[in-house]
């Protein structure tokens, strides 16, 4: 589910995360094309990822940005760092997402980096599993974060009080 969000007074930043060269064989010889990944968010719990194709680097990255804000994902933020410890599951890629307490910092590879650092989360541990490729580590990244809930979100969905949830 993607989030409608109205962007004229939000600022996002960007992080190109890979730029691969792809090419497509057709009757006259090799196409060439690259493809870029890029991680867009506002720093404070908003982020998306997008990827674009064009025969010349930046314009791939505008085609990224664009189709980057057009994915975004409000993420569940704990404070610093997030409510608990999740695994992120797309394609043949795993990304492990734990919690961390204040200090720690951003403990992640480059794809999940981008992703964690433009959500606005500081303080995380994480870990790939399986798969390297960046577009499924960043899109494991991602599945892991939607898939966060808070206290006040459990209590509501099973009908009772964030005390008794807590225990």
């Amino acid at each position: 589910m993607t989030l409608k969000v109205d962007l004229s007074n939000i600022e996002l930043e960007e992080r190109v995360v890979s730029i691969n060269r792809v090419s497509k064989t057709v009757k006259g010889g090799r196409t060439m094309k690259l493809s870029a990944l890029v991680v867009v968010g506002d720093k404070n719990g908003l982020v998306g990822y997008g990827i674009g194709k064009a025969t010349e680097t930046p314009d791939a990255i505008r085609i990224a940005i664009a189709d980057a804000k057009k994915n975004l994902h409000r993420v569940t933020v704990s404070d610093t760092t997030i409510p608990h410890e999740v695994i992120g599951r797309y394609g043949a890629a795993r990304v492990l997402l734990k919690p961390a307490p204040k200090g720690t910092g951003v403990i992640a590879g480059g794809p999940v980096r981008a992703v964690m650092e433009m959500a606005g989360i500081r303080d995380i541990r994480t870990k790939s599993l399986r798969s390297n490729n960046p577009k499924n580590v960043v899109c494991a990244a991602m599945e892991g974060l939607k898939m966060l809930k808070n206290a006040e979100e459990v209590a509501r969905l099973r009908g009772k009080t964030v005390a008794e949830i807590q225990g």
